[in-house]
């Protein structure tokens, strides 16, 4: 395990956000083997670059953004993860709490778990040997969770 890894597992946190935002336009991702859900690519918003800004004391420039609604049955497997480098920041931007989580994995083991909270986000270094996968979410409620997800450079 090299420095940055080590890193990544130590440095991951959930903060405040107070962001609300709505989108449309979304459409539905549905290759099974990988995950279920449906998405919308949106542009970069200053806030979330401040809200990075304030709780790492660095500047950063997004070069990703996306919203992603989950209902019930959706999920994201691991799999499906692009392993992205740089800091992932996920907004949950959902109408209520559900019972979903977003599972952080460095070599399989899992080291970081966000749950679905509204006007909260997670910062989450991110590096090839960390991935992640969005839980199931029960077909035996009514939940709605929707996530921004933009990673940072």
């Amino acid at each position: 395990m090299n420095l940055d890894e080590l890193l990544a597992t130590r440095s991951a946190v959930i903060v405040p956000s107070g962001i609300t935002a709505r989108f449309s336009g979304f459409a539905r991702y549905a290759l099974y083997d990988r995950g279920s859900y449906e998405y919308v690519d949106v542009p970069a918003d200053p806030r979330i670059a401040e809200l990075v800004a304030r709780h790492t004391g660095v500047q950063r420039r997004c070069v990703a953004s996306r919203v992603i609604r989950m209902v019930p049955g959706d999920f994201i497997l691991a799999r499906h993860d692009p392993s992205p480098t740089g800091l992932e920041v996920v907004v949950d931007i959902s109408p209520a709490p559900a019972a979903a989580e977003i599972h952080y994995r460095q070599h399989g083991q899992v080291f970081f778990r966000v749950p679905c909270e509204p006007g909260t986000a997670a910062l989450v270094p991110r590096n090839p040997s960390v991935t992640s996968n969005h839980t199931y979410l029960s077909k035996l409620h009514t939940a709605e969770v929707v996530r921004w997800i933009c990673l940072f450079a």
